[in-house]
C-alpha cells in the first residue's frame, strides 16, 4: 500500500485517500533545494512536492486538477457576451467572477449552482472567468475573488457587491435582501 510520509513530521497518509493529481515532470530541478513529501511502498519511495528534486535528472511535481465548471443553471460567459447576457437582460442577473486557481471560488461553487436552480424563475446567474476577461475585471474593478455583482436594467445594483467565500445560508439571505430591495424600489 502506498503512503505519504513527511520529512518534517511523523505523518502517514494512504495514497488512496488523497485527491486525484496531475504529475508534471521536469529535468531542470536540482536535488539541493527540495522540500516536500515522499510517497511509495516500503520497497520504493519517491519524493514529490512543489520544490526541486532530481532523481536521474528528473523532477516530479504534483498539481491538482481544477477547472471552472458550469452547471445547467449557470451560464459561463465572456466579454463578447456580457452586453447581451447581462446589460440587455430583462431580468436581474447575478454575475459571479471566478478563477480556476481560486480556492474560495471552488468552495462556493455548489452553493452558486443551488442558487441558480432555486431562483431560476426570478434571477439569471452567469459566471465570468477572471483570467480570460481582463477588460471586464478592470471596468467593474473586481479586486477580490469570488466576486458577486447583481445587475438590473443594465446597471449594477447599488450595495450588491460581495467578495469572498460565502455559505449557502448567507448567500440566500444576500440574494433575498437584494431581490426584496429591488421590488420595493
Amino acid at each position: 500500500m502506498d503512503t505519504v510520509v513527511s520529512k518534517s513530521a511523523l505523518l502517514s497518509i494512504p495514497i488512496a485517500s488523497l485527491p486525484p493529481v496531475r504529475t508534471v515532470t521536469s529535468s531542470s530541478y536540482s536535488n539541493k533545494l527540495f522540500s516536500g513529501f515522499f510517497y511509495g511502498s516500503a520497497s520504493r519511495i519517491r519524493q514529490v512536492g512543489f520544490r526541486n528534486y532530481s532523481s536521474s535528472a528528473r523532477a516530479v511535481r504534483t498539481v491538482p486538477k481544477f477547472s471552472i465548471a458550469s452547471s445547467a443553471g449557470i451560464q459561463e460567459i465572456d466579454e463578447t457576451q456580457f452586453q447581451d447576457s447581462v446589460l440587455n437582460s430583462d431580468r436581474p442577473v447575478l454575475v459571479e467572477f471566478v478563477a480556476s486557481w481560486c480556492g474560495p471560488c471552488r468552495l462556493i461553487s455548489p452553493a452558486m449552482e443551488w442558487l441558480a436552480q432555486e431562483y431560476k424563475d426570478r434571477l439569471t446567474v452567469v459566471k465570468i472567468d477572471h483570467d480570460a476577461n481582463p477588460k471586464l475585471i478592470e471596468e467593474y474593478k473586481v479586486y477580490g475573488l469570488p466576486a458577486l455583482i447583481l445587475f438590473k436594467n443594465g446597471k449594477e445594483v447599488p450595495e450588491s457587491r460581495r467578495e469572498g467565500a460565502i455559505t449557502k445560508a448567507k448567500l440566500q439571505e444576500y440574494v433575498d435582501a437584494l431581490l426584496e430591495s429591488m421590488s420595493v424600489a
